[in-house]
C-alpha cells in the first residue's frame, strides 16, 4: 500500500488523512482541470488550500493509476528552470466525466454529514427539535 500522507501533519488527526485519502484522487482531477501540472505542483496546491498532508510520494502512484484508468494523460516539457523535462499531467475527456461524477458524490456526501453533525446534539445523540 501506498504511503498517502506525511507522517505529521500540521493538524496532528488522523481522521483529517483518512478524510483526505478518500477525496484524494477528485482533488487532482479538480486541479488539472484547471490547467495542466507536473507532481510537485499538486503538493504545492494541495499545500496552499490547506491540505499540507499529502506527501510526493502518494502523489505519483495515484497519477499513474489514474493514467492507467485513461482518467489523465501525460506529455514531457521543458522545466522552465532548465532542469529535466517534467512529466506534466492533463485531464482526458473520461477524467472530466469522472470530476463531475465525484464532485456530485462529494456534495451529497458532505451534505448529509453536515446535516447530521449540526443537527445533533452532543450530550445526546438526539435530533434537536
Amino acid at each position: 500500500m501506498y504511503r498517502m500522507t506525511k507522517e505529521q501533519g500540521t493538524s496532528g488527526d488522523p481522521r483529517r488523512s483518512q478524510l483526505l485519502r478518500g477525496a484524494l484522487d477528485i482533488c487532482l482531477l479538480a486541479l488539472i482541470a484547471e490547467r495542466p501540472r507536473y507532481g510537485y505542483e499538486f503538493v504545492e496546491a494541495l499545500t496552499e488550500c490547506g491540505l499540507e498532508l499529502v506527501s510526493e510520494g502518494s502523489i505519483y502512484p495515484l497519477l499513474a493509476r489514474m493514467e492507467r484508468a485513461g482518467l489523465v494523460e501525460s506529455h514531457r516539457a521543458p522545466s522552465s528552470s532548465g532542469g529535466a523535462p517534467r512529466k506534466y499531467y492533463r485531464l482526458t475527456r473520461a477524467g472530466g466525466a469522472e470530476l463531475t461524477r465525484g464532485r456530485t458524490v462529494w456534495r451529497d456526501f458532505t451534505a448529509h454529514v453536515n446535516a447530521i453533525l449540526t443537527n445533533t446534539e452532543p450530550s445526546t445523540g438526539r435530533a434537536r427539535p
